[in-house]
């Protein structure tokens, strides 16, 4: 038996200690059968998407099971916002880290040693030290959380190099249990962190990655500021993220906001530290504060009510893009997901990618992503649906709020087309990429079309009256559309089943106008936002409370009370105590703390004087 395995008895009290500590009533969909293989003892790896509750997964297991739980963090501000969190729910939590007073930091050691600090947060480079791993064998340790646990894989999104050394701690520390999260993760980088952490076995669960509530934009990037500027303007008063892909990007797109009159900050790797801090602190408070920012604003930006991510450039990879764009509506309110999708951008993302050093064997695997995003950039049926089957889940139906879906795209007949480049990729063996498919098509002379004697093959030529773009966007609307595949670690092209048919004419297929050179200009859907049935002036009374006491303790204001939370108080209006403690997200710890203080706003609300 693991250390910290739970009795039956505390599997009954789960659902008392969520509602007393917590305030949830229940648990959110997929979070009880992880909290359950965490309190029996079992080794857990889960993939939940932004916004699902996955701390709470580890979380209330921590303060159910005896011990000491380990949790690890990569960045600094996920781990304050987590404690302060915690913190605010009476749960005894600490965390060791670089940005804090030595006293601090001894302090918090000093009670995970004494049995005082249930959950300890600390990076991966100060757990891997010897003197960490030594006082840490001398502690009941009851279980290790690894947060962000894809930044583990080399074909995780976001790899690093320090995480390479958690792979020691289940031999470091075979009586403890190990659990490991992730918002996104692909089938093979789920693979590669089961064998590393785990060593080959571990429970897995994989929560549906669709996020109903965002609206998901894609557009060709036209006069990019403008743009932006149209798109901000629409928003106006609502808070939300720009990526760019470079810090003087970012540092532009700032600039172009507050021109404009917006409340608007760039963050980015190269600011000093304490001014990534105020300006994230900012963001945490000031409700309409914009951030323009490269990927650095990323992990640990917990925040309920971002109401739109517009990305100015293209990401690198669809789990990126499904990290950042899960930024926006964790409360569950309408939010927007917008991308400029450029073709310079995706120029720019191979050159990245040829010069990063990285091995030849993870270079291909990135272009090969890259060429996936691209690919559900051109896409023309459902867009979500495209997204969430990257991730392995299939679903027929459209979702109805993305832009494919509100202005269906303007399509042409491009079967003829189709089979010129599927003939070609059949010619060839299906061992070639599009690269060199493309240079058939078009007659080009290259060294290893003369090399290969292609220039023989009965396709050479016949696609000259396209482009080069022309052509590429074709493969990538073929791929998007299941006609292709690629195939092997070489990034080769093959034909599918459906692929076959249109070579044989059973079936036909259809391209963008604009792909086959026939421009049109596509109108962008707006989406108006809704917080529920609720009386506005009293939701915005008790927002402003809400920002007077977190701006009191210097703290994120969802850290008080979620939206979800002033929304409900709002709509119920409780009247005492009891009737507050009813409130979604409203756990002991926090009706000792605030109810009175709101509880008199609504009450001067319904009564004034």
């Amino acid at each position: 038996m693991q250390a910290g395995k739970t009795s039956p008895v505390e599997l009954e009290d789960k659902v008392g200690m969520l509602s007393h500590v917590f305030g949830f009533a229940e648990f959110r969909p997929g979070q009880e059968p992880v909290v359950d293989s965490l309190l029996n003892g079992e080794d857990v790896l889960a993939v939940m998407p932004t916004g699902a509750g996955k701390s709470l997964c580890f979380q209330l297991p921590a303060i159910m099971r005896p011990g000491l739980t380990v949790v690890v963090s990569p960045l600094i501000a996920l781990m304050e916002n987590q404690v302060a969190l915690l913190e605010s729910f009476g749960v005894r939590a600490g965390m060791l880290h670089s940005g804090r007073p030595r006293e601090a930091n001894v302090a918090d050691w000093r009670g995970a040693a004494a049995g005082n600090i249930q959950l300890l947060y600390m990076s991966p480079e100060r757990l891997a030290t010897p003197r960490m791993i030594e006082a840490l064998k001398a502690l009941p340790l009851s279980l290790i959380v690894i947060d962000e646990a894809h930044c583990i894989s080399q074909w995780g999104h976001d790899f690093r190099k320090e995480y390479m050394e958690l792979a020691r701690l289940k031999t470091l520390f075979p009586e403890a249990q190990l659990a490991a999260f992730t918002a996104t993760a692909d089938e093979t980088t789920r693979g590669d962190i089961v064998e590393r952490i785990f060593h080959g076995t571990a429970r897995t669960y994989v929560r549906e990655f669709d996020r109903p509530n965002i609206s998901i934009h894609v557009e060709e990037k036209r006069q990019a500021d403008k743009r932006l500027a149209a798109l901000v303007k629409e928003r106006t008063g609502r808070q939300g993220i720009v990526y760019c892909l470079s810090r003087k990007g970012a540092e532009s797109a700032a600039e172009l906001l507050l021109n404009d009159g917006h409340n608007a900050v760039a963050y980015h790797a190269g600011l000093p530290d304490e001014e990534r801090t105020i300006r994230l602190n900012r963001f945490l408070t000031e409700p309409d504060l914009i951030v323009c920012a490269t990927i650095a604003f990323g992990m640990g930006i917990d925040k309920p009510d971002i109401r739109y991510v517009i990305h100015m450039n293209l990401p690198a990879s669809l789990e990126t893009y499904y990290q950042e764009i899960g930024r926006a509506g964790r409360d569950g309110a309408p939010a927007e997901a917008i991308l400029l999708y450029g073709y310079n951008d995706l120029r720019l993302r191979r050159t990245m990618i040829d010069d990063s050093g990285a091995p030849e064997e993870v270079k291909r695997v990135e272009r090969r992503r890259l060429d996936t995003l691209a690919a559900y950039c051109e896409s023309t049926t459902c867009r979500r649906n495209v997204l969430i089957a990257y991730f392995g889940e299939e679903r027929e139906e459209p979702c109805g709020n993305c832009d494919i879906c509100q202005v269906p795209p303007l399509m042409a007949d491009g079967t003829g087309e189709a089979k010129l480049a599927l003939e070609a990729i059949i010619a060839t063996g299906e061992i070639y990429g599009q690269s060199h498919i493309i240079g058939i098509l078009r007659g080009a002379n290259t060294e290893k079309i003369r090399t290969t004697g292609h220039s023989t093959l009965a396709p050479y030529g016949t696609g000259q009256k396209f482009s080069d773009k022309q052509w590429r966007r074709m493969f990538r609307q073929m791929l998007a559309q299941g006609i292709i595949a690629p195939a092997g670690e070489f990034g080769s092209l093959t034909l599918t089943a459906c692929g076959q048919q249109v070579l044989a004419g059973a079936a036909e297929v259809s391209f963008r106008q604009d792909a086959l050179g026939q421009e049109t200009r596509r109108k962008s859907a707006k989406t108006r936002l809704a917080e529920g049935q609720v009386d506005a002036k009293l939701l915005t009374l008790l927002k402003q409370k809400r920002l007077d006491l977190a701006r009191d303790k210097q703290s994120p204001a969802y850290v008080i009370f979620s939206d979800r939370t002033l929304i409900d108080m709002a709509e119920k209006q409780p009247t005492d105590r009891t009737e507050f403690s009813l409130l979604f997200g409203v756990g002991d710890k926090k009706v000792q703390a605030y109810a009175d203080t709101f509880l008199a706003v609504i009450a001067d609300y319904a009564n004034p004087s």
